[in-house]
């Protein structure tokens, strides 16, 4: 039976992850951040300080991809790069004043989201849960894959 689309479990995924992005558009747009960028933010707002690996642990990408990220933000007052003074091979990340204040205007975004998904906070904290089981199911699968 051939592959339809719409049967595929990836690329609802896909195709949700494209749909967040048009719902964070304009909310992003009025703080001036991209979608990679705010989850940045969100990691440092967490913990300040964090190293780049560290960072990129936690929101999956590899330095490659998180560099030029670091860059932008840090050409927009809103983080510091610094060698770490023990090891100055690892740079830290460490948030600005302008990066600090930053989070007062991103508190309403999460509601945001719960009210564009219909699903309430129990139903979105339910659907994260499963989406996340799924990633680390992914995340460990090793095979057997068909020959």
């Amino acid at each position: 039976m051939p592959l339809k689309l719409d049967d595929l479990l990836c690329f609802a995924v896909y195709s949700a992850g494209h749909a967040f992005n048009r719902v964070y558009k304009p909310l992003l747009d009025s703080i001036g951040l991209t979608y990679p960028q705010y989850l940045v933010m969100i990691v440092l707002w967490e913990r300040d300080g964090q190293k780049v690996g560290e960072i990129g642990e936690k929101l999956f990408l590899e330095s490659s991809t998180l560099t030029p990220l670091l860059k932008r933000l840090e050409t927009q007052g809103l983080i510091e790069r610094k060698r770490d003074p023990i090891d100055e091979r690892q740079v830290r990340i460490t948030l600005t004043q302008s990066g600090r204040a930053l989070q007062e205007k991103t508190a309403e975004f999460g509601g945001c989201i719960t009210d564009a998904s219909g699903k309430g906070d129990a139903g979105v904290d339910a659907l994260k849960q499963d989406i996340v089981a799924l990633r680390n199911s992914l995340e460990g699968f090793k095979g057997p894959w068909p020959a």
